[in-house]
C-alpha cells in the first residue's frame, strides 16, 4: 500500500505537516476538554486498544476457522458457506458512518464500550442459538449479520478517538500499533482455535473468543473510564446525530475532492480484498492441502504480518526523511504479486510463503491510507472513515460471495486470486495518482 501521495512538492508524509497546518490541526483535533493523552496515558490506551483489536479479530475470524467443519456437519455447499460468511459484511457496512459520526460527537470511547459488550454477548450465545434452531444456516446467518452491525462501529470509533486524543505526529505509530492487533488476534484464534476445534468442537472456539470480549469491555469501563456512567440516552444520541452549524460536515466539498476519493477507493479495495482472503484462506488450505495442519496455516501468515504492521509507520517515516518520494513507497502492489504467485504454487510451503508475504505487505496500509483520512479531515475523521469502511464492507460482501461462486462453479482458486489482484492494483493506481494529505475540512 502506498503510504501517502502528495502533488504539491511538500516534503512531508501523510502524518507530517508544516508549522501552520500543524497549528490548525492541533486546534481542531484536540478533544473538547483541550487535552491530548499524556505519554503515560497514551501507552496505556495503545496497549489496551491493541488488545481490543485482537479480540475484534478473534471474534471475526471464529466462523471462517469453523466453517469447513460446520459445513460438513450441516451439509452446506460452497455457495451456502459464502452466504454465511458474507452476511457479516452486510451488517458491517450499515453502522460504519453512523458509528463514526456518533463517535465524533459523543466520544469514541463510549461507542467502543457499548460495541464490545454487545458483540461479546452475541458471539458467546451463537452456539446455543445454532443448536436450538431447526434451520442452523438461517440463524447463523442472522447472528453473523448482527455481529457485523455491532463491530461496524469499532474502527470508525478508533479513528475518531485518535483524531481527538492523539497528537498528529504520533498518529501513524499509534494507528499501526493498535491495528497490529488484527494480525495478532487472527494469529491467536488461528492457533488456539484450531486446537480447540480438533479437541472440543467448533462450539468451544466461539466461547473462547466471546467471553474475553465481555471481560475487556468491563475492564474498559472499570479502569479506563473509571466506572463512569456511559449510558447514552436516545435523546442525546438523536441530538448529536444532527449536524450543528459549527460541526456540519461539508460532504459536498469532500466528494468533490480528488484526494478524498483517492483514499476512499484505495481503502475500499484493500479492505475488500483483505476480507475475502480472511474469509476463504482456511477453506483454500483445507481443500488444496487436506493433510495440512490447521494450526499452521491459521497461524504462520499472521505471525509474519505482525512485525510488518508494527514497523510500517516507522519505515515510512524513515524513508520520507531520507528523501524518498512517497508515491514510490508501496506495498499493495507487491502484495498483489504474491497473491498471483499463489496460483502457481506447487506445494503447501510455497502457498504458505505467498499468502504470508501478501498479508504482511497489506498491513502497511495501517500507516498510510488509514492515517491519511485524519490528515484530510481531522474534525470528522470518524465519519469519513465510516464512509470508507462502508465501501470496503460492501466490496467485501461481493468478493466473498463471488469467490464462493467461482470456486463452486469452476473449482478454480486461481480465478479468485486474479480477481483479488485486479482489485488491489486498481486501488493502488488511484491512490498513487490522486492521493495527497492536503486538508479539506477547512
Amino acid at each position: 500500500m502506498a503510504f501517502a501521495v502528495h502533488d504539491d512538492g511538500a516534503k512531508y508524509s501523510s502524518f507530517k505537516h508544516s508549522g501552520a497546518l500543524q497549528t490548525a490541526l492541533t486546534t481542531t483535533t484536540a478533544h473538547s476538554n483541550g487535552k491530548f493523552w499524556s505519554k503515560s496515558e497514551a501507552k496505556s490506551w495503545i496497549a489496551f486498544l491493541f488488545l481490543g483489536t485482537c479480540l475484534v479479530y478473534c471474534v471475526r475470524v471464529t466462523l471462517p476457522i469453523c466453517v469447513p467443519v460446520m459445513a460438513e456437519q450441516f451439509a452446506w455447499d460452497k455457495k451456502q458457506s459464502g452466504i454465511v460468511l458474507g452476511s457479516f459484511f452486510w451488517g458491517y457496512c450499515l453502522t460504519q458512518i453512523i458509528g463514526g459520526h456518533t463517535s465524533d460527537r459523543l466520544g469514541g470511547d463510549k461507542i467502543l464500550l457499548l460495541s464490545a459488550t454487545s458483540w461479546g454477548s452475541v458471539i458467546t450465545l451463537t452456539p446455543l442459538i445454532v443448536h436450538w434452531s431447526s434451520t442452523p444456516i438461517i440463524f447463523l446467518t442472522l447472528s453473523r449479520f448482527l455481529m457485523g452491525l455491532l463491530q461496524g462501529v469499532f474502527f470508525p470509533s478508533l479513528t475518531s478517538l485518535f483524531s481527538s486524543k492523539v497528537r498528529e505526529s504520533d498518529r501513524a505509530f499509534t494507528s499501526s500499533a493498535v491495528c497490529a492487533g488484527s494480525q495478532v488476534g487472527t494469529l491467536i484464534i488461528g492457533a488456539v482455535g484450531s486446537v480447540l476445534l480438533d479437541w472440543y468442537g467448533w462450539e468451544s472456539v466461539f466461547y473462547f473468543s466471546g467471553l474475553p470480549s465481555i471481560l475487556w469491555a468491563y475492564c474498559m469501563w472499570k479502569y479506563f473510564l473509571k466506572g463512569e456512567d456511559q449510558i447514552i440516552s436516545l435523546e442525546n444520541l438523536g441530538n448529536n446525530l444532527v449536524n450543528s452549524k459549527d460541526n456540519k460536515v461539508m460532504w459536498r466539498k469532500f466528494f468533490g475532492s480528488a484526494p478524498v476519493w483517492a483514499v476512499i477507493v484505495a481503502h475500499v479495495c484493500i479492505s475488500g480484498t483483505f476480507f475475502c482472503l480472511l474469509s476463504w484462506m482456511p477453506t483454500f488450505f483445507h481443500d488444496s492441502f487436506p493433510e495440512s495442519k490447521g494450526w499452521v496455516f491459521n497461524v504462520i501468515p499472521w505471525a509474519v504480518a505482525v512485525p510488518f504492521s508494527f514497523s510500517g509507520g516507522i519505515l515510512a517515516d524513515r524513508l520520507i526523511n531520507l528523501g524518498f518520494d512517497t508515491a514510490k513507497v508501496m506495498a499493495m502492489g507487491l502484495s498483489s504479486i504474491f497473491i498471483e504467485l499463489l496460483s502457481y504454487s506447487g506445494s503447501y510451503y510455497q502457498a504458505l510463503i505467498c499468502i504470508s508475504a501478501s498479508l504482511g505487505l497489506q498491513t502497511f496500509s495501517h500507516s498510510g491510507v488509514s492515517v491519511n483520512v485524519q490528515d484530510l479531515a481531522p474534525s470528522c475523521a470518524g465519519a469519513l472513515f465510516g464512509v470508507m469502511n462502508t465501501g470496503g464492507a460492501l466490496v467485501g460482501v461481493i468478493l466473498v460471495y463471488c469467490a464462493g461462486y467461482l470456486i463452486e462453479t469452476s473449482g478454480s482458486w486461481p480465478s479468485v486470486f486474479n480477481l483479488i489482484s485486479i482489485v488491489n492494483v486498481f486501488g493502488l493506481s488511484i491512490f498513487v495518482i490522486f492521493g495527497q494529505a492536503k486538508r479539506v475540512d477547512i
